[in-house]
């Protein structure tokens, strides 16, 4: 990264790291000629170094008013001296002309000569190293990789020969910084061929490079008698601020959808589940107000029943009452009927009576009538019977006679015919020489003023 002055921030910082490395590299030897670990003095009690940060990196700081790195303990006195070893710590003795050391391993304790012996201690217990590499990857971006690799001394007879461990505060100084520098270019030469998701999703690739590099060099009869025990990367950051939020909207953007979806389908659900609620709830109200219509609706015909089998007996009773004043009215009306009968049947066999008396009467009347008629008829027949005697005695007479006598007798003739209903006037004129026109004259007459008789008869 280039500053707006013109000036590589990222090339100042690798030269800073770089000046710091040759720093912790070199050998801090103790101002004393009697060091911790080395014949003709017990060793010097300085405390292990503190932790402070320096370029960008965690390194021990010396602190020299405590107890060292490993507390031993050196007894007697000159050359009858006894060194006792805690059972956490290796030790190598040897002694002056011997190739090979008098004493080497875990915690063993021996006798000391300071003419002739010198012996070395190490911490055996696991060391742990922080990593902060500062990566570029394929992208070109820079990407910082922080782990640890936890590293325990597995073969001492041969790190004491191949590793540094004359750091008189801090024997495992200048191992952890070799080390350290082994790992964080591994881990930068791995991350060169990654990409920047790559690098951020998926940290195994690194572990298993950097696993592979330290224990090819650290493990092995050709290795430094070291054991690699453990190596993680903890966390990848990218060290652009503006990479880092534009590599984090996809997802960020991808999961606010998925959270607005979520909300979504809970707010349908929700929904849903209140509409089901409502429903329930009106479905029950509507239950409950039917069930309440129905106990209405019941208590109504009951009721109605009640009243309608009330009314019915008031009215049946009523009925009953009107049929027995209907049956006492119509027997006072059938009695009253039958006397009304009584009578009539009285009244008519009087009135049979009487008409039968009547027509006792009517046909005397009737006898009494047909004689008289009968009689009159047979006196009229006689009249006729005279008359037809006297038209041919006057037609043997003559037609004057004739006339004569026909004229003389017309009022007694008028007199004994009946009266008749209607009147018709019949003009006799014209020559009455011959006596065939006079009888037919007058039974024209006669004809005439008996028919009114005759119908007159008929009706009675």
């Amino acid at each position: 990264m280039v500053s707006n002055a013109g000036k590589n921030a990222y090339l100042d910082q690798v030269v800073a790291q770089q000046a710091a490395l040759e720093g912790d590299l070199r050998s801090r030897m103790p101002a004393a000629p009697a060091a911790a670990g080395f014949a003709g003095a017990p060793p010097p009690s300085p405390r292990r170094g503190v932790l402070s940060k320096r370029a960008d990196r965690l390194e021990p700081v010396p602190d020299r008013h405590g107890p060292g790195p490993v507390e031993v303990r050196v007894t007697g006195t000159w050359r009858w001296r006894t060194v006792l070893v805690p059972p956490n710590a290796f030790v190598v003795h040897t002694r002056r002309g011997r190739a090979e050391p008098l004493h080497i391993g875990l915690g063993v304790s021996f006798r000391f000569n300071p003419a002739t012996d010198s012996y070395l201690v190490v911490p055996g217990a696991m060391q742990t190293i922080l990593i902060n590499a500062y990566c570029i990857c394929r992208e070109l971006q820079g990407v910082l990789v922080q782990g640890y690799v936890q590293w325990i001394i597995e073969d001492f007879a041969t790190a004491y020969r191949k590793l540094d461990f004359s750091d008189a505060v801090d024997p495992m100084r200048l191992v952890n910084i070799q080390l350290r520098e082994q790992a964080e270019a591994a881990i930068k030469d791995k991350v060169s061929t990654m990409g920047v998701r790559d690098v951020l999703s998926d940290k195994q690739p690194i572990i298993e490079e950097l696993t592979a590099r330290l224990q090819a060099v650290a493990e092995g009869s050709a290795g430094l008698g070291l054991r690699i025990v453990t190596v993680q990367i903890k966390e990848a950051v990218v060290s652009s601020s503006t990479l880092w939020e534009n590599l984090q909207k996809p997802y960020r953007s991808e999961q606010n959808q998925i959270a607005r979806l979520a909300e979504l389908t809970a707010r349908e659900a929700i929904s849903a589940r209140e509409m089901a609620a409502e429903r329930a709830a009106e479905e029950r109200r509507i239950e409950n107000e039917r069930e309440l219509a129905e106990l209405r609706d019941q208590h109504a015909a009951s009721r109605f029943d009640r009243e309608a089998a009330e009314r019915l007996r008031r009215t049946t009773r009523e009925h009953d009452d009107e049929r027995t004043v209907a049956d006492l009215a119509q027997q006072t009306a059938l009695h009253a009927l039958r006397l009304q009968r009584e009578q009539h049947a009285e009244r008519l066999e009087n009135m049979r009576r009487e008409v039968e008396l009547r027509g006792a009467e009517l046909d005397a009347d009737l006898a009494r009538s047909a004689a008289t008629a009968r009689g009159a008829h047979e006196v009229a027949l006689l009249e006729l019977e005279r008359e037809r005697i006297r038209v041919v005695n006057a037609n043997e007479r003559g037609a004057e006679a004739t006339r004569a006598a026909l004229v003389d007798s017309l009022p007694e003739i008028v007199e004994k015919l009946p009266v008749p209903a209607e009147v018709k006037s019949i003009q006799i004129g014209g020559d009455l020489s011959g006596l065939s026109a006079v009888l037919t004259q007058l039974s024209g007459i006669v004809e005439t003023w008996s028919a009114p008789r005759s119908s007159e008869g008929a009706r009675q």
